[in-house]
């Protein structure tokens, strides 16, 4: 079969979020991913290589360049290449636009730790951030709550009046503590380095899920929110040894490796699911090369059947 260049605009229309659920569901069914990750770093610049092969399922490759400086320069901050290979013969099967990856990837993760882990009922979602990733969400989230009411918050209150009026029944939180004490679901993707969800703020039954921070010197939610929730992450193996949001807590001692409940591979078990209708819920999204792989699958299985 002839090797795919799939762009992002020609593929889109073709994608739906909850056939994506339904793939990162059957592929954390298949055999674990084997992963590599590799961070190298230049002031606040970051090249960002990811490696995932998973049994029955392939092997692909993404790399990301991270440049927060080029907001100013009117570029985007992220930009990068996935290439997807063929798992009986190593063949280049598909170059994807990364952007496509990325976005369906990120979001899609989120999305299904939401239809896991957060109340059915859920009729109030909070989206901290108001960047690419947050209109990712306002979409993901939306085709799974459609009567839900969101809001945006975001430091700078135009760029979320901006997204508000993007998307129906949508608006614009002034204060993110009473927003967030108000919230059934709160998403929260930023590149903030310094926690902007307090745990005193939290409410019972809430779903909280954690997607901006990458790197070890990143944070979204404070100590306080870590010890009053359950927590959850895709992976385990991505998650825990180099991203700040949980590795700078259990190096201080305040977390262990077992206060981590589950990840993807314990849904088979039940291991990955609320208990009760009061608990908290908290969701680290990691964002780990074995979903771009199980993302990149389903998108060319997609582009192949149109």
């Amino acid at each position: 079969m002839s090797m795919e260049i799939i762009p992002f605009d020609a593929a889109e229309p073709l994608l739906d979020w909850q056939d994506l659920c339904d793939a990162l569901l059957a592929g954390h069914a298949m055999a674990r991913a084997e992963m590599a990750d590799t961070f190298l770093y230049r002031g606040q610049d970051t090249l960002l290589s990811r490696a995932a092969w998973i049994d029955g399922l392939g092997q692909l490759v993404k790399t990301a360049t991270i440049f927060p400086g080029n907001l100013a320069r009117g570029l985007a901050t992220i930009n990068g290449a996935v290439n997807l290979y063929g798992d009986s013969d190593g063949m280049l099967e598909a170059i994807l636009d990364f952007h496509l990856v990325t976005k369906w990837k990120t979001a899609g993760d989120s999305l299904l730790a939401a239809r896991l882990l957060a109340r059915p009922e859920s009729r109030c979602i909070l989206i901290v951030g108001a960047g690419t990733v947050a209109r990712s969400l306002r979409e993901a989230y939306g085709s799974a709550f459609p009567e839900a009411r969101f809001m945006i918050w975001n430091r700078t209150p135009e760029k979320a009046e901006e997204l508000a009026a993007a998307y129906p029944n949508t608006l614009v939180a002034s204060d993110l503590e009473t927003m967030v004490r108000l919230a059934d679901i709160v998403t929260c993707a930023t590149m903030s380095r310094t926690p902007v969800i307090r745990g005193e703020w939290l409410q019972p039954g809430q779903h909280i899920d954690l997607i901006g921070a990458y790197r070890a010197d990143m944070r979204e939610a404070d100590d306080e929110a870590l010890r009053r929730a359950r927590i959850f992450v895709d992976s385990r193996e991505s998650v825990l040894e180099h991203i700040g949001e949980l590795a700078e807590p259990i190096t201080r001692g305040v977390l262990t490796k077992d206060d981590v409940v589950a990840d993807f591979y314990d849904i088979a078990s039940g291991g990955f699911a609320r208990q009760s209708p009061d608990e908290i819920t908290l969701f680290k999204n990691g964002g780990g090369a074995h979903l771009d792989l199980m993302t990149s699958r389903y998108i060319l299985d997609t582009w192949r059947a149109r």
